[in-house]
């Protein structure tokens, strides 16, 4: 596992940083942020792209997260990922944002360009590339639904969903209002004169099961966008009863095994993916922002998968 940084490090100038080899000029920046796989697959990205420079771990609290950014143009930085808990006080500090991370309301990729900072989420793009990789299916064709849709990266998802006109998206969340205010935002996305079918294009509901079990029938995808399935202790997020071998399932966790939803999923008869695929779209993503050329997708996946 790669060395975890302070912020001190890029706070006091960044010897430390410079001083590696090569030099630090990208990183990850979280609390916490040692499980972060994201350095395997960009050094090896950039290694394979001839770049003189090392992707790092950064650990930064939340009160530090500005002053960290601030700091990225002086100490050599080309640009930074932003992880939990981070995304939201990113946007909020970056001098400019594209659309999407404004409408997802996170940033979770900072290019430096010269003394400025420039914002952009590369989740929901990275989502729409994983669902077309590990299902074969556009998101504009299918009906959604997603679990935890309250933020964060159920948020993120949400929008691209929206924003890509899918058929239909129905929105959980165990707070269903943050779920049914999210709904109220994207709702102009959902406004057109095609004909009905026998559900609304757009709903938002709480996590009970009598809810899910009557919206999963007017389904295609279902997407897990909580933490609830990194613990084998976690309680399930669908009573298998649910799950029909008609179902995609895509679990945005990404670990070592496989979650009790695919578990779940699968034994039901159903197609299911994990979320390496979309950390994988995402990161290619954010090298296409720092360095404006493709990625080299093959080698990024195969360190990755070995990471």
């Amino acid at each position: 596992m790669s060395e975890v940084h302070a912020a001190a490090d890029l706070l006091d100038g960044a010897p430390v940083l410079r001083g590696l080899t090569p030099p630090a000029r990208l990183a990850v920046l979280g609390d916490p942020v040692e499980h972060s796989k994201s350095p395997a697959f960009h050094n090896a990205a950039l290694r394979a792209a001839g770049i003189d420079a090392q992707y790092v771990k950064i650990l930064v609290r939340p009160e530090e997260l500005s002053g960290t950014l601030r700091a990225l143009p002086a100490a050599g930085f080309l640009g930074v990922n932003v992880t939990l808990p981070h995304k939201a006080a990113a946007l909020a500090t970056v001098d400019e944002a594209d659309d999407y991370a404004k409408k997802s309301g996170a940033v979770n990729t900072v290019l430096v360009d010269d003394d400025a900072l420039r914002g952009f989420n590369t989740d929901g793009p990275g989502f729409l590339r994983a669902i077309r990789e590990d299902f074969s299916a556009d998101l504009r064709d299918l009906r959604i639904l997603i679990l935890g849709a309250g933020g964060g990266a159920g948020r993120a998802i949400a929008v691209q969903c929206a924003l890509e006109r899918c058929e239909r998206l129905v929105l959980v969340n165990r707070t269903v209002e943050k779920a049914r205010a999210l709904a109220a935002e994207l709702a102009p996305c959902f406004r057109s004169d095609r004909l009905l079918g026998p559900a609304e294009r757009l709903a938002a509901i709480p996590h009970e099961d009598e809810a899910l079990r009557a919206e999963l029938a007017h389904v295609d995808l279902v997407v897990n966008a909580t933490s609830l399935g990194m613990k084998r202790s976690d309680p399930p997020l669908l009573p298998q009863s649910h799950l029909t071998p008609n179902l995609m399932v895509y679990d945005a966790i990404y670990t070592g095994g496989k979650t009790r939803l695919i578990e779940d999923a699968e034994q039901a008869g159903a197609r299911a993916a994990n979320g390496l695929s979309m950390l994988l779209h995402q990161g290619a993503l954010s090298f296409e922002i720092w360095f404006n050329r493709p990625a080299p997708l093959a080698v990024m996946r195969a360190a990755l998968l070995a990471a």
